[in-house]
C-alpha cells in the first residue's frame, strides 16, 4: 500500500489474534498490538488465560517475533464498571447474562477505538471469526466457531472501523498458519470459560460482590407452575433456565428450572415441554444495518450461541424492544441472554431476551 496504515490489533496472547496481528503485517500495516488487562478483581480470582500473566508474556513474544511494538492496556476500571458490575445485577434479578457481549460492546471495542484515535491508528483488529465487507458485520467462514452472536451489541459506526482477519479461514486453517509462520501459539489450547469466573463457578463470583443478604442468595421455595412447592433452594441466583441439576427428584419425570422470581424468590420447575417457546421479547435492542427491519418482517433467529437460526416473524417493534414469533419450537429461551437476528450471512442486529413466550398472537398485516 503507498501508505502505511496504522492497525491497533488486540492481541491475547492466543493463537487467533497471534495470526490476526501476522497476516495484518504481512499485508504491509503498521501494526500496533495490545494486551488487554481486564480483571477487576477482590484479589481471589485467578489469573484466567485470556489475560493471564503468561499470556501477556505470549503476546509480548509474539509481537517481537513479527517486529511490531506491544503494550498492555489497563482496563479494570472500565471492565468492572461495565461487564463485571452488570453480570452480578443481572444474576441478582433471575436473568442470565453474557459478559462477552458486555465486553465486546464496550471495552473491546468502544475503548480500544478511542485508544486507536489517541495513537492515530485508522483501524482496530481483533480475531474474531466474523466477517466485515462494505460495513455488514458477516457470519464468520467456520460455522462451527462463528462468534457473531457476541458482537451485535457492537456500535454500528465503529464497524466501519474494524478488521477480523481470521473470520474468513476455519480454525484448522488458522493453526496452520501459525505453524507456518512459526508463532509459539500455533498449538495454543483455547479457553472455554467466563474470564473472571474461577473453575467456572459463577456463583463464588456473586457471593463475593453481593452483600450475604441479597435475596439472590436467600433460600426459597422451589415451586411446580400450579404453585405446589416441592422443596427449598439456597439461593435464586444458583439456577439458570433449563436446569436439571440440584432440583428434587422422585418424581415420574425429569423436572428442570422453567422460571425464576425474584420478587418471591421462587425457583419454579417443571417438564421438559414447559420449557418450548414459540416466540420472544427483546430489549436493549441494536441494528448494525442501514435498512432496519419492519414489522412482518422474517429474519433467521439465533438464541445461543452455534444453535442453528430458526425461521421468525417480527410482529412487534417499539423503541428498543423488538418482540418475534418463530416459526418452530425452540428450547429454553432465556432472559439476559442474546437473541441475534440474521439475514442469511449478515448480522442484522440483536437484543438482551427479556421473556420467552410460549405461544404468540400474530399481530403483524
Amino acid at each position: 500500500m503507498a501508505t502505511r496504515e496504522r492497525v491497533l490489533v488486540a492481541m491475547s496472547g492466543g493463537v487467533d489474534s497471534s495470526v490476526a496481528a501476522a497476516l495484518l503485517v504481512r499485508q504491509g500495516y503498521d501494526v500496533i498490538g495490545v494486551t488487554m488487562k481486564l480483571f477487576h478483581d477482590g484479589g481471589d480470582i485467578p489469573d484466567r488465560p485470556c489475560c493471564s500473566l503468561d499470556s501477556v508474556n505470549d503476546a509480548r513474544r509474539v509481537a517481537e517475533g513479527l517486529g511490531i511494538p506491544h503494550y498492555v492496556l489497563n482496563l479494570q476500571d472500565q471492565f468492572g464498571h461495565d461487564v463485571l458490575q452488570q453480570f452480578v445485577a443481572e444474576y441478582a434479578a433471575g436473568r442470565t447474562p453474557i459478559p462477552c457481549v458486555r465486553c465486546n460492546t464496550f471495552t473491546k471495542f468502544r475503548d480500544l477505538v478511542v485508544k486507536a484515535d489517541q495513537i492515530d491508528a485508522r483501524w482496530v483488529a481483533t480475531g474474531h471469526y466474523a466477517r466485515i465487507v462494505d460495513g455488514q458485520l458477516l457470519r464468520g467462514r467456520d460455522a462451527d466457531k462463528d462468534q457473531t452472536y457476541f458482537l451485535w451489541g457492537i456500535d454500528r459506526g465503529v464497524l466501519s472501523r474494524l478488521m477480523m482477519p481470521v473470520g474468513s479461514l476455519t480454525k484448522a486453517e488458522t493453526r496452520a498458519v501459525a505453524r507456518e509462520l512459526g508463532l509459539l501459539t500455533a498449538e495454543k489450547p483455547e479457553s472455554q470459560e467466563i474470564c473472571f469466573v474461577p473453575d467456572g463457578d459463577y456463583v463464588k463470583v456473586l457471593e463475593r460482590e453481593l452483600p450475604a443478604d441479597a435475596p439472590a442468595l436467600l433460600p426459597g421455595p422451589i415451586m411446580k407452575s400450579d404453585g405446589t412447592v416441592i422443596g427449598e433452594h439456597a439461593g435464586f441466583a444458583r439456577y439458570t433456565i433449563g436446569q436439571r441439576r440440584g432440583l428434587p427428584g422422585g418424581g415420574s419425570e425429569p423436572i428442570f428450572v422453567v422460571a425464576l422470581r425474584p420478587e418471591t424468590r421462587a425457583v419454579v420447575v417443571g417438564p421438559r415441554e414447559e420449557l418450548l417457546g414459540r416466540g420472544l421479547v427483546a430489549d436493549e435492542v441494536n441494528w448494525l444495518v442501514d435498512s432496519t427491519p419492519r414489522i412482518g418482517d422474517a429474519v433467521q433467529v439465533r438464541i445461543r450461541h452455534r444453535a442453528t437460526p430458526v425461521p421468525g416473524t417480527i410482529v412487534r417493534l417499539d423503541g428498543g424492544e423488538i418482540e418475534v414469533v418463530l416459526e418452530e419450537s425452540v428450547y429454553a429461551i432465556s432472559p439476559g441472554q442474546s437473541v441475534v437476528f440474521y439475514a442469511d450471512d449478515v448480522t442484522l442486529g440483536g437484543g438482551v431476551i427479556a421473556r420467552s413466550k410460549r405461544a404468540l398472537p400474530v399481530r403483524a398485516a
